[in-house]
């Protein structure tokens, strides 16, 4: 089944440029967390970081960071097939 808001993120994330990228590291994931801030840009993300400087709305909220390993290697393999 898929969630509601699917079909309008996937227009947005295909919808123009986009930067995709691995970031590697000990605590690379809660580091780049951190600086993506809180899911929701409007209510949860603190000024100082990507969601809470130039999010607009939950489902805009500019960036993607994974949040486990396991999340991140499946991730990986959708966008870098060959990593």
């Amino acid at each position: 089944m898929t969630k509601p808001f699917f079909a309008d993120l996937v227009e947005f994330i295909t919808g123009g440029p986009l930067v995709a990228m691995v970031v590697e590291g000990t605590r690379a994931i809660p580091a780049f967390r951190q600086l993506a801030g809180g899911t929701d840009p409007v209510e949860k993300a603190t000024p100082g970081t990507i969601r809470g400087d130039f999010g607009l709305e939950v489902q805009f909220n500019l960036v993607h960071g994974s949040d486990s390993p396991e999340s991140a290697e499946r991730e990986i393999k959708l966008w870098f097939p060959n990593l």
